[in-house]
């Protein structure tokens, strides 16, 4: 099954960029599709696989924060390729 993955990584700190960059170096490193924008960040991949990758990134994200909000939406397909049509 493929999913598509949402995230927004929201330290809650003054020094908070570190953690988020890390994040998004990890994600790109994991071998799965991984899309970013100014706002989020988007991976896709075979559901076991993105969350097994997602359990441990998300793990030492907040591990490199003291305080922290990460916002995650799913959807079951495979969106990497979405175009708008307007």
């Amino acid at each position: 099954m493929e999913i598509s993955v949402e995230l927004t990584l929201t330290p809650i700190q003054d020094d908070f960029e570190p953690a988020i960059i890390q994040l998004i170096k990890n994600l790109r490193g994991s071998g799965l599709t991984v899309l970013e924008n100014p706002l989020s960040t988007q991976v896709y991949g075979a559901y076991d696989e993105v969350m097994a990758v997602l359990q441990t990134e998300i793990k030492t994200a907040f591990e490199m924060i003291d305080k922290g909000l990460l916002y995650m939406k799913i959807v079951k397909s495979d969106r990497s390729d979405y175009e708008p049509h307007f």
